[in-house]
């Protein structure tokens, strides 16, 4: 019995990590799509990317019987889905692009791991509950670990561009919208149909301000390969093989593991595109992921575990 439980343990633990190293792999492979073939911009992969990847989860959904249809037939569940189209997934995918074109992908996606923490402060703001220790030492170091990419250390001078930063902090934004809007919905329609319809929305909303024909980009095979990966591999994978995990591990562990996306990302930019990257935007990219796990993992729960145990 114990042992089926560490194999089902291990398999979401696998599912999950896999999950974030597909996302790394996405902005690697953007990152590579705009150096490579500069025609192609943010709001033209975005909007290719959502509208595909919308269609196909509803497709999915439909498949499955879970009834994609039925999230308009109330006013509530059908205003959320559209406020979570534009202002919760068209911020953390559109502006993620955005500072991966004007950086790198390592970069944009560390800034954009400090999603969780635009969370905390708006719970603290809107709920005037005071943070508990593990969100202080988490932000602490969360400002540390961006300090340290942003300046290398020298405090009067930026490392980076500001619009990597402008665009990094606005999609660390769109993280904390994007998981704080869904939440009524999510449990009754699924993971989706919510965001399915979210990402369909948001690139048909993105279509309406500048529609995808009007902008001409080059096909190669090469091009070709790299959009592919970035619906496929980057989008519809990655959120399977996420959402999966939940069957075999608490939500809590997976988001965890969704460290593996920064990480990954950086390895990915420094092997396949030769990426330059310090010491002090790796140790910066450490503190902010192990910031991250302050707020995920229940240390008291552990320690206390650990005085049993030597107990």
């Amino acid at each position: 019995m114990q042992s089926h439980q560490s194999s089902k343990t291990t398999l979401g633990v696998l599912l999950a990590s896999s999950a974030g190293v597909a996302w790394g792999l996405s902005g690697v492979a953007a990152s590579t799509l705009f150096s490579h073939y500069p025609q192609f911009t943010p709001l033209w992969i975005s909007q290719v990317r959502m509208v595909s990847a919308g269609i196909i989860l509803l497709l999915l959904s439909g498949l499955r019987h879970q009834h994609p249809l039925a999230i308009w037939r109330e006013w509530r569940s059908a205003g959320l889905v559209i406020a979570y189209a534009l202002l919760g997934l068209i911020p953390v995918q559109f502006f993620y692009f955005l500072a991966v074109q004007a950086g790198n992908a390592s970069i944009a996606t560390i800034l954009q791991y400090l999603g969780p923490f635009v969370i905390v402060i708006y719970y603290i703001l809107r709920y005037r509950q005071a943070p508990r220790r593990a969100e202080v030492v988490g932000m602490l170091l969360a400002f540390c670990g961006t300090a340290l990419i942003v300046t290398h250390g020298h405090l009067t001078s930026l490392s980076i561009s500001p619009l990597v930063l402008l665009w990094g902090g606005l999609s660390a934004v769109g993280v904390a919208t994007n998981a704080l809007i869904p939440r009524a919905i999510l449990p009754r329609f699924g993971a989706l149909n919510c965001t399915g319809w979210g990402l369909l929305l948001a690139g048909l909303a993105m279509n309406g301000y500048h529609p995808v024909w009007r902008h001409s980009v080059p096909f190669s095979w090469g091009a070709i390969a790299l959009v592919v990966a970035i619906v496929l591999v980057g989008t519809v994978l990655a959120f399977i093989l996420f959402t999966s995990s939940f069957s075999y591990i608490l939500p809590t562990t997976a988001s965890l593991l969704d460290a593996f996306e920064p990480l990954s990302a950086t390895v990915f930019s420094i092997l396949l595109l030769g990426t330059p990257l310090t010491g002090f935007d790796i140790g910066g990219g450490l503190l902010v992921i192990l910031a991250v796990m302050c707020l995920t993992v229940d240390f008291s729960k552990y320690l206390r575990l650990l005085g049993q145990r030597k107990g």
